[in-house]
């Protein structure tokens, strides 16, 4: 008699009794569930598994599609795959790296001892469509750490061998397709088959690698060109090259040699410096009486600001810091978002006409009372703070909406000064493993929102989601309006924030949805070794959130 498990699926409500065994995969068509779109993973007791996964107990589960972050990770990844594997069958001596997220796609870096060519990008695309046409199977494999380090060493794939080198584990997971082998951080799709849509171009001196787009899954996500994005990126890959600190195997390494005083100091140098370089370009600009700092959440908005306007002091400007908070609608003119709640988020919840009046009154020189919202009552009133300012003063503001068009719109532009800044994390895991930008961000804002506002990594996780569509709408569509753009993340800021972040994220419970998130963040931070955070500043960024600055916030 067949032995048989029971699985709730939580996408229909209902229990069925499968074989021991069975994979994921196997489950779904047996259960004959009818999704809209295919599903690419699933969440077994909220524990993120890719397809290939066999069941052996009792579990919960819950399919997820393309249209859900875990399973366009792994489409993503699955994607990544193809790519090194027709890019290793056209040209064997050649080097692939996957790397920085921009313009709704992702850089790869090919090198193959020559300029990349238009024709090099559609020969490469040709093959990824024969691999993906030809229905090949994606295997999973476990093997011993050792072993695997010895597969790659063999292979030529160095930063893979550095990162198992560090990582201190027995096992690891590798995958193979049709002979090639790699190490991919997450789950993969099974089959070459699903993979249904890409694009991949030639882009600057490599390509560009499009994916269908979250919220319409059967079109590319919208072509975006981002010059000064790319630019700031590839202006801290020229740093990391002078450090020589690509890889996370490269940060454990420098660690494990007792290096990383003198990387932080290197990294706050290089930061401190390029704030400076701002305040000077600010200087330089005669006329400029209006600086605004924009960025996504826990992008270290509060102090770039304080930091810059240290160095505007520095340069002979008085910088007068004015709160866009204060120019909020009272409540009951507040916009609302789709579920009927106050969107407190959307541009016009600020009194723009108001906003504008007054800036342009204090650019003529005239003295203005400054408002001030009453959040417990949801009012605006005047606060009896008469401001005017003096012939060396700038106003400096910061906020989600500072790079709109729409909130200065009233305001002669050539006054202005824009900066963007937000954490673009430029480490790798290995040169096929990319680290999401977003990561460092939430990471960031789960130590920050537990250690100042009492909330939990749960509900941190919970919202995020929502915080990443208000961003989508009213920061990242007006970034390349930056005078000038900040990267914020620091190089060894991962292994510091490291200590803090892992005991929030294990308080996560099991019995909640949260917790696939949570158990991705720790087993990513699992491969990054510590730094004990008395050793960075009292000025640095990350005092932001993870407290003992020297800044009054």
């Amino acid at each position: 008699m067949e032995q048989t498990i029971n699985i709730r699926c939580k996408n229909n409500g209902q229990q069925a009794e499968v074989p021991i065994g069975s994979s994921l995969q196997e489950i779904y068509q047996q259960l004959g569930l009818q999704m809209p779109l295919p599903p690419v993973i699933a969440r077994v007791n909220n524990k993120v598994e890719g397809m290939h996964f066999r069941m052996y107990k009792p579990k919960d589960v819950e399919f997820l599609d393309i249209t859900s972050a875990s399973g366009l990770r792994t489409y993503t990844r699955s994607l990544f795959f193809v790519l090194c594997k027709a890019a290793h069958d056209l040209w064997a001596d050649c080097k692939v790296t996957i790397d920085i997220p921009v313009s709704n796609g992702y850089y790869v870096d090919l090198q193959l001892g020559r300029p990349v060519t238009l024709d090099d990008a559609g020969q490469l695309r040709r093959h990824m469509q024969e691999i993906i046409d030809a229905a090949l199977p994606i295997h999973r494999h476990d093997t011993t750490t050792d072993e695997a380090i010895s597969m790659f060493t063999q292979s030529g794939s160095l930063s893979k061998v550095k990162l198992l080198q560090s990582q201190g584990s027995l096992y690891t997971t590798y995958y193979s397709l049709d002979g090639y082998k790699d190490y991919f951080y997450g789950a993969m799709l099974t089959n070459t088959r699903e993979l249904y849509l890409f694009g991949l171009e030639k882009y600057y001196d490599g390509l560009l690698l499009r994916l269908p787009s979250r919220e319409n899954p059967q079109e590319l996500g919208e072509f975006i060109m981002q010059d000064k994005m790319f630019g700031i990126f590839k202006e801290h890959h020229r740093w990391q090259d002078i450090l020589g600190l690509r890889t996370v195997g490269d940060l454990n390494d420098v660690i494990q040699k007792g290096y990383s005083s003198q990387l932080i100091q290197i990294s706050e140098a290089l930061q401190e410096k390029k704030i400076s370089q701002i305040a000077d370009d600010i200087a330089r600009r005669k006329g400029i009486r209006l600086v605004l700092i924009a960025g996504p959440s826990s992008s270290g908005k509060t102090t770039t600001c304080k930091r810059l306007s240290v160095q505007l002091a520095v340069n002979g400007i008085k910088p007068v810091p004015i709160s866009l908070d204060d120019y909020f609608v009272d409540r009951d003119k507040t916009p609302r978002d789709a579920q009927g709640d106050y969107d407190f988020e959307h541009l016009h919840a600020l009194n723009l006409p108001l906003f504008n009046e007054q800036l342009n009154a204090l650019f003529r020189g005239e003295e203005v009372e400054l408002p001030r919202y009453d959040f417990p009552t949801g009012r605006s009133m005047m606060s009896g703070k008469k401001l005017r300012l003096g012939p060396n003063e700038v106003l400096v503001i910061e906020g989600i909406h500072a790079l709109n068009p729409e909130l200065t719109a009233q305001i002669p532009q050539d006054c202005i000064y824009r900066v963007y800044a937000s954490a673009l994390t430029t480490l790798l895991l290995d040169n096929h493993n990319y680290v999401p930008t977003t990561d460092n961000r939430l990471l960031r804002r789960i130590i920050r929102d537990y250690k100042y506002r009492g909330v939990s990594a749960v509900e941190t996780i919970r919202r995020w989601p929502s915080v990443r569509n208000g961003e989508n709408r009213w920061i990242f569509p007006f970034q390349e309006n930056a005078d000038q753009m900040f990267n914020t993340a620091m190089f060894f800021e991962l292994a510091v924030i490291k200590r803090q972040a892992e005991p929030l994220l294990e308080q996560v419970p099991e019995s909640c949805v949260e917790y696939a998130e949570a158990y991705r963040l720790l087993k990513f931070l699992h491969y990054i070794r510590p730094i004990p955070e008395d050793q960075i500043p009292p000025t640095s960024l990350l005092r932001e959130f993870l407290g003992g600055s020297s800044f009054t916030y």
